[in-house]
């Protein structure tokens, strides 16, 4: 053996033996990095601990529950989730309204979801996953903090705020749907698995939702409905004195969310967001000394499966929560790219489900994106989101915290990275935003909305009787004229054509009941609703070209259907794309389209390749990350671009009575990065 081969063998040996050894006495000195090589990357966040809920905590949960319904005399029906949506419990007492109906228009010219009858499984479901996807060790927000921030204006306090703007997300509650082809479905085989999970109707604005919490960590949330009416609350001002949001909050002081991080210590444009009208003062029970669950009587109530959602082989039987960033939860670490704080979707198995990936559209794109400029795209948002200051995290000056999401323009999903506590909603969001920029952009928008025909109202033979008071000849201006609509406003025969590109803002400029965004008195954008038609059950364009998703998967979990609605939202016309395992369409926005900010088309010169979208945090912040991702991923690669400025949707003049309106595309944050005091970072590219 040579002398270097010796030296090298026993170099070899000595640094296994000390790495494997037990006892200390010394150290290795790191290795010198190579001349020119970047410095390790070093972490920026940390990984959240890992808590989970117990069959025994889920218990004490539905006991607290229950106990104070029965002191207030008001059975209700009672959800429990984990942190990515799998349902851990559903329990209805007895006497329990089986439906609430969904608030109806001002007008009584319901479409939308409006006045459907949705059954209260699927509403107490509903109000627990949004406790749970809004919140994150950062802020801690409720269904009543969802209804504040989706409204007309903000905060909505009629009388008093008419004429602001609508809510930082208004739209919101129109994602995380049942037709999501990103969500997770319940197997009634295997029970709870990866997430995240759908949710039955969208997000909820409606109090009596709360998230959970462990040791600082999300674990799940709880959701309650004890009444007949599906609703949210109009006015802040005044305390509601909700017996659901009261009996919720109540089990929620079993695993309460850290004070620090509750929605009234975040301000968006000063404005402190609300978490609940409840206190412990309102409880007429300790939830702490509820009676244990195995105790319960039999005639107060019982577990109840629910098909698609909970009970195996339709059996009810409490399960244990699955431990979020494991990749039992579906969302774990990778070391797929180049920082060391990024994480992915997974598919249980190890498998990340989203890897960077090429374009699917080269039949009609020239130079379809290519699997590094993705990884770039990826790469270079996650070190802006990195630097960025959080809009709604605490304490002050933490970092933002979201997912990005970058698709082609078949909405084919091309990869999908987050930070490691980013909100649960803004994975789904995410997608959606990408994939409305990249429609509202591209050449096909104008002629797939043409060719999908309008839901029908939600009236017999579309839905059962008394599921719906919707009337097919009662109903606003829908989808059917929304293209004719919007080339009308804007005096322009060649929109929605590709003609100009459209960010999330952009598109969500014209999809208010007001235009511009608050102001009274003035008719809404043409992809919005006139506003005595308008609530957050119907947003216009948003909800119509979902609504036949929603009513369908409400019939397949009554029964009244044999089959569940198709993994794939929307009935635009079909891309032509390859169908993936599990997904049963191909079209533009399989998960539907999202109307607030985040979001901007991606281009290779004056070509449209595709969308880049951003969600989990500040609409400002979101906007930012997507628009200087994409820059600084053009600035390495020298490939790709953000839209030419002389075809962004700021160059649309609209004409206003006696005035020009003008669109708006991005809105960065004046001093954005929590390392740096640079100012207008996105002026002037």
């Amino acid at each position: 053996m040579s002398s270097w081969v010796s030296k090298a063998l026993g170099v070899s040996l000595l640094a296994l033996t000390i790495s494997c050894s037990g006892g200390g006495g010394g150290t290795t000195a790191a290795p010198e990095p190579t001349p020119n090589s970047p410095p390790p990357p070093t972490r920026r966040f940390e990984d959240p601990l890992p808590r989970s809920l117990s069959v025994a905590d889920v218990e004490s949960l539905l006991s607290a529950a229950i106990a104070e319904a029965q002191a207030r005399g008001t059975p209700g029906t009672i959800a429990v989730v984990d942190r990515v949506g799998n349902v851990l419990a559903l329990y209805q007492m007895t006497g329990a309204p089986p439906n609430a109906i969904v608030d109806g228009a001002p007008s009584g010219r319901h479409a939308g979801l409006q006045t459907v009858r949705a059954p209260s499984d699927l509403v107490a479901i509903t109000k627990a996953i949004t406790g749970a996807y809004l919140s994150s060790g950062g802020n801690a927000f409720s269904t009543r903090t969802a209804s504040q921030i989706v409204q007309e204006h903000f905060p909505p306090a009629p009388g008093l705020t008419n004429g602001l703007e609508s809510g930082p997300l208004f739209g919101v509650q129109i994602s995380q749907l049942p037709c999501s082809d990103l969500n997770t479905r319940y197997d009634e085989i295997q029970g709870p698995f990866i997430g995240p999970n759908r949710s039955p109707l969208g997000l909820s604005a409606d109090p009596g939702g709360f998230p959970l919490y462990k040791d600082g960590v999300v674990v799940g949330g709880i959701g309650v409905t004890v009444d007949d009416t599906y609703t949210f609350d109009p006015d802040i001002r005044d305390n509601d004195m909700s017996d659901e949001e009261i009996i919720a909050f109540a089990a929620s002081r079993l695993f309460p969310a850290p004070e620090e991080i509750i929605a009234p210590r975040i301000l968006v444009d000063g404005t402190a967001l609300r978490f609940s009208d409840a206190d412990e003062d309102d409880f007429l029970t300790d939830p702490m000394a509820a009676p244990a669950f195995g105790t319960l009587p039999g005639g107060i109530g019982a577990l109840r499966p629910v098909r698609g959602y909970f009970g195996q082989g339709m059996v009810a039987t409490i399960q244990a929560g699955t431990t979020y960033g494991t990749e039992q939860s579906g969302i774990r670490l990778s070391t797929a790219f180049n920082t060391p704080d990024a994480y992915v979707l997974t598919d249980g198995l190890g498998t990340n489900r989203y890897p960077p990936s090429a374009g699917t559209d080269g039949g009609s794109v020239s130079q379809p994106l290519t699997a590094l400029e993705v990884q770039t795209l990826l790469e270079e948002a996650f070190n802006i989101l990195s630097q960025a200051r959080a809009q709604i995290r605490q304490p002050l000056n933490s970092r933002a915290q979201v997912t990005v999401s970058v698709v082609d323009t078949n909405g084919e999903i091309l990869g999908m990275v987050r930070s490691p506590d980013g909100p649960i909603f803004g994975t789904d969001v995410s997608l959606q935003k990408a994939r409305t920029a990249a429609f509202f952009s591209g050449p096909d928008a104008a002629n797939d909305l043409n060719a999908t025909p309008r839901p029908p109202a939600l009236e017999p033979p579309a839905v059962p009787a008394g599921l719906s008071d919707q009337m097919a000849g009662n109903r606003p201006p829908g989808l059917d004229t929304v293209v004719t609509r919007t080339r009308t406003f804007f005096d322009d025969p060649t929109a929605l054509t590709g003609t100009h590109a459209f960010a999330d803002r952009s598109g969500g400029n014209i999809s208010r009941p007001y235009f511009p965004d608050g102001e009274l008195g003035n008719g809404p954008g043409p992809f919005s609703v006139p506003i005595d038609d308008f609530n957050p059950f119907n947003t216009g364009l948003q909800t119509e070209l979902a609504v036949v998703n929603i009513s369908e998967h409400v019939g397949f979990v009554l029964g009244i259907s044999p089959t569940d609605t198709n993994r794939g939202c929307t009935f635009l016309p079909s891309t032509g794309a390859p169908l993936p395992m599990g997904r049963d369409v191909s079209n533009r926005l399989m998960n539907g389209i999202q109307i607030f900010p985040g979001s901007v088309p991606i281009y290779r010169g004056d070509q449209l390749i595709g969308g880049i979208g951003v969600s989990g945090d500040g609409i400002d912040q979101d906007d930012m990350i997507s628009f200087l991702g994409l820059h600084n991923a053009g600035l390495k690669l020298g490939t790709i671009n953000n839209a030419p400025p002389e075809i962004r949707a700021d160059r649309i003049v609209v004409q206003l009575n006696d005035r020009q309106v003008r669109l708006r595309y991005v809105n960065c944050p004046f001093t954005p990065f929590v390392d740096s005091s640079q100012q207008n970072v996105c002026q002037g590219k």
